[in-house]
């Protein structure tokens, strides 16, 4: 069973940073791809940005310019450096692997940005 833990979320004020990394506990990591997903209040769950096995780069249009996904295969890890956060990105954020019909998912972590 694949385990996907987040981490780095937290409070922010508008302007500032932060960056979210998931380690993933799974063989060959290197083989899935990646996302992040936020889901804010009242909201549905939407894409951030992806990241391929074979390093292939997406992101929401609303983050483009201010997020940037990023993936370690040596460590397991992906990351999301989130800057110029607005109060609009307060959401939990989720870590997503998949590869196939496979897809699982880590537990979230809240990020708020207010003043």
């Amino acid at each position: 069973q694949v385990q996907l833990v987040e981490s780095g979320g937290g409070l922010v004020q508008p302007g500032g940073s932060l960056r979210l990394s998931c380690a993933a506990s799974v063989a060959a990591f290197s083989i899935f791809d990646m996302g992040w997903y936020r889901q804010g209040p009242g909201k549905q769950r939407e894409l951030v940005a992806s990241i391929t096995s074979g390093g292939s780069i997406n992101y929401a249009d609303s983050v483009k310019g201010r997020f940037t996904i990023s993936r370690d295969n040596a460590k397991n890890t992906v990351y999301l450096q989130m800057d110029s956060l607005k109060p609009e990105d307060t959401a939990v954020y989720y870590c997503n692997l998949r590869r196939s019909a496979y897809n699982s998912w880590g537990q979230g972590t809240q990020v708020t940005v207010s003043s």
